[in-house]
C-alpha cells in the first residue's frame, strides 16, 4: 500500500507491506518511482525481515523503532477535567502541532488525516489553553490512542496520564474492553508513564528510508 498524505508524517507517507511481495524488485521500483513523482523520499514501514533485508543492502537508512503497546481497559480516577469532542477545536490543534509539528503550511492537511475517521479529541485545558492532548479512535472493540502531546512548559504534572485516562473512561462507557498506542523506542518517558497505566509492549515496526537530503522526524 503507497500511502500519500501531502507529506506530513511518515506513518502517512510510506509504503505498508504486511509482508514482502513476490518481485520485491520491482515493488520497491514503483514504490520509488511513485514518492519521487511527490517530491519526496521513500520510506517504507517495516515488519517483515526479508523487506528490512533487502532495504539495507539498497542502502535504505535505518529509522527508529515504534513500540505497540496495548492493555486491557479498566477506568480509573481523573484528577482533572477534561474536555472530550468528537471533532478537534483550534486550541486542541494548536497545542498538538506545537509538539508534534513538523512542517510548516501543512496544518490544514494534518487536520484531514485526523478528521477521517471518527475519534474522541481530549484535552486539559488551563485558560483557555490545553497544554495536554490526546486523541482516541474506537475500532470495534479497541482503543487506538493516538497524538499524545504535552506542551514543554506542563510536563511532569500528570497531564498526560488524565487525558489516557478520560479517554479510557470514555472507551469503556462505550463498552470497548482494550486499547492500544505507539510509541517511539527512544521515548522512555512516554513509555515508563504507558507500563504504568497497564500498557506492555505487543509488536512494533520500524522505518527504512530512502536517500534524501530532507531529514525526517519518524513517529
Amino acid at each position: 500500500m503507497l500511502r500519500h498524505a501531502d507529506g506530513v508524517t511518515d506513518r502517512a507517507d510510506s509504503v505498508y507491506a504486511r509482508s514482502a511481495p513476490a518481485n520485491l524488485d520491482d515493488a520497491v521500483e514503483r514504490a520509488e518511482t511513485f514518492y519521487a513523482d511527490r517530491g519526496l523520499p521513500a520510506v517504507f514501514m517495516v515488519t517483515d525481515p526479508a523487506l528490512d533485508r533487502e532495504l539495507e543492502r539498497r542502502g535504505y537508512r535505518l529509522g527508529r523503532p515504534v513500540h505497540a503497546m496495548a492493555a486491557p481497559l479498566e477506568a480509573a480516577p481523573v484528577s482533572r477535567d477534561v474536555r472530550i469532542a468528537d471533532e478537534p477545536w483550534d486550541g486542541w490543534m494548536e497545542s498538538w502541532w506545537a509538539v508534534d509539528g513538523r512542517y510548516d503550511g501543512k496544518l490544514a492537511a494534518a487536520r484531514r488525516i485526523l478528521t477521517g475517521a471518527p475519534a474522541w479529541y481530549a484535552a486539559v485545558e488551563e485558560d483557555g489553553v490545553p497544554p495536554a492532548v490526546g486523541r482516541g479512535v474506537p475500532q470495534g472493540e479497541t482503543l487506538g490512542i493516538y497524538c499524545m502531546a504535552t506542551l514543554p512548559s506542563a510536563r511532569r504534572r500528570g497531564l498526560a496520564r488524565d487525558v489516557i485516562r478520560a479517554l479510557v473512561r470514555r472507551a469503556v462507557q462505550e463498552g470497548l474492553s482494550s486499547a492500544y498506542l505507539l510509541v517511539t523506542g527512544t521515548n522512555e518517558g512516554a513509555r515508563r508513564l504507558y507500563r504504568s497505566e497497564g500498557f506492555e509492549t505487543a509488536g512494533g515496526y520500524h522505518y527504512r528510508v530512502g536517500n534524501s537530503t530532507t531529514r525526517r522526524h519518524l513517529r
